[in-house]
């Protein structure tokens, strides 16, 4: 009988699900592998041949921290800081055009093979692991996950911090994490 309540109870959540994402296409991936940031980390100590990629700009990982863990770190994104945009008053981001071959050099470096798992994390999970993650798929890569909360998480919806990145993600959720990035993690502009 729990069998038959318990599967009536995930059936009925199903659709819940779905909803949810429907609005979040920007966020898949052609593999559809995610991961929480928990995920991602109980994935990493599960198995020591699991690569994490942080495809943030050197910036967020200055100011807001790093996972403890981290394989790699090749932005997906730069800040253009040639260009401020006055009416948003901020700096655009512009794809990092070494991605690729930079990614590859430190796959290879690290002996990565075609079936080893990648997780992909940048800062929330909404724009910028997902398509990181499907160029390291079509390099030849195939258990790219992408990690749907980020580094920061989610925003707080309502009260005095309203706004802030402090709902899940990798920081948020107790998981191992400092501000200090080793030189042979650090990416660098070549």
């Amino acid at each position: 009988m729990k069998k038959i309540l318990r599967a009536l109870a995930l059936a009925s959540m199903l659709p819940c699900a779905a909803l949810a994402q429907q609005g979040d296409t920007y966020r898949e991936t052609k593999l559809g592998l995610y991961a929480s940031a928990t995920e991602a980390h109980a994935m990493m100590e599960a198995d020591p041949r699991a690569i994490l990629i942080d495809v943030r700009d050197p910036s967020e990982l200055m100011f807001t921290g790093a996972a403890e863990g981290l394989d790699i770190h090749v932005p997906w994104m730069v800040l253009d800081r040639s260009a401020f945009d006055a009416d948003k008053g901020t700096w655009p981001m512009k794809r990092n055009p070494g991605f690729e071959a930079a990614v590859k050099a430190r796959l290879d470096a690290l002996g990565v093979t075609a079936g080893d798992t990648i997780i992909v994390m940048c800062r929330s999970g909404s724009s910028r692991s997902a398509p990181a993650a499907d160029v390291i798929n079509a390099m030849g890569y195939a258990k790219v996950w992408s990690v749907t909360d980020g580094f920061e998480g989610s925003t707080l919806k309502e009260g005095g911090s309203k706004g802030v990145r402090a709902v899940d993600g990798w920081r948020n959720s107790g998981l191992p994490w400092g501000y200090k990035v080793e030189t042979g993690i650090a990416w660098t502009q070549e």
